[in-house]
C-alpha cells in the first residue's frame, strides 16, 4: 500500500542532475573561448550566484540563468554579454536525469501515485525537460506562473489549490533551502532527497531524509 496519493518534485538537482548539465554548459563555453575553468569552482560560483539572481526583481527563469552566467564567469575573468551568455539556458533541456529518476518515477506511477512537478523555471524550459522524463505530471508548477521563485511559497500555495483537500500529499526535493524550508513553514509533508548527505539547517530535519529516488520509490511503496 503506497504511503501517499500524491508526491510532487523539485526537478533541477532532484529529478535532474543540474549540477553536471551546468558545468559541462560553463566548461564548453569556456573552452570554445580559450579559458580553462575549474569545474568544482563554477558549481560554487553558481550556487552562490544564482539565489541571489532571484531574489531581485522577478525575471524569466531564462534571463536569471543568463545574467548569474555572466556574473559566474566575472568571477574568473571572462568577460561574456547577455549574448554569449544564452549557452547556459539553451543547454537545460539537454540536462540529464539521474541514472535512477525514470525508474524510481516509473515505480511510484505504477503504484497509483499522482506525480507532479514544482519548478523554478520557465514552462518551455521544463517542456524541453519532460521529453527526457518518462511518466506523466499533473500538476506541472513553475516560477512563470506564480511569478516567483522558491522558497518563496507561490510554487507550494498554487499546488495547495490544485490537490484535493484531504489527498495525502507529500512534496520531494534535494534543495534544503528551496523547498524543504518552505515545506516545513507550510505544513506539508516533505522528504528531503539528499543525494550530497548535507546537515539540515537552522529550520530543523524534514518529515524524512532519504539518499536518492530509488529509496523513496521503495520506501513509497513497500514502507
Amino acid at each position: 500500500m503506497r504511503r501517499f496519493d500524491v508526491v510532487t518534485f523539485d526537478c533541477y538537482g532532484t529529478l535532474v542532475d543540474w549540477e553536471e548539465g551546468i558545468r559541462e554548459a560553463f566548461l564548453r563555453a569556456a573552452a570554445s573561448d580559450g579559458i580553462a575553468l575549474s569545474p568544482q569552482a563554477v558549481l560554487a560560483a553558481y550556487a552562490e550566484i544564482e539565489p541571489v539572481v532571484e531574489e531581485e526583481a522577478y525575471r524569466s527563469y531564462r534571463e536569471v540563468l543568463a545574467e548569474t552566467a555572466v556574473r559566474v564567469a566575472a568571477r574568473f575573468h571572462w568577460k561574456i554579454d547577455r549574448d554569449r551568455a544564452r549557452f547556459l539556458p539553451e543547454s537545460l533541456p539537454t540536462w540529464r536525469p539521474f541514472p535512477d529518476t525514470n525508474r524510481a518515477l516509473g515505480r511510484l506511477a505504477t503504484a497509483g501515485c499522482r506525480l507532479g512537478i514544482l519548478s523554478n523555471v520557465d514552462d518551455d524550459l521544463i517542456a524541453g525537460t519532460r521529453r527526457l522524463l518518462e511518466t506523466p505530471f499533473d500538476p506541472v508548477i513553475t516560477a512563470a506562473q506564480v511569478r516567483s521563485y522558491k522558497p518563496a511559497p507561490g510554487h507550494f500555495l498554487a499546488a495547495r489549490r490544485l490537490i484535493p483537500e484531504g489527498t495525502r500529499w507529500l512534496h520531494a526535493a534535494q534543495s534544503y533551502f528551496h523547498d524543504v524550508v518552505p515545506c516545513k513553514r507550510l505544513g506539508i509533508p516533505v522528504a528531503w532527497i539528499n543525494r550530497r548527505n548535507e546537515k539540515p539547517g537552522l529550520e530543523g530535519p524534514p518529515d524524512w531524509a532519504m539518499p536518492d529516488l530509488a529509496r523513496l520509490a521503495e520506501w513509497m511503496v513497500e514502507g
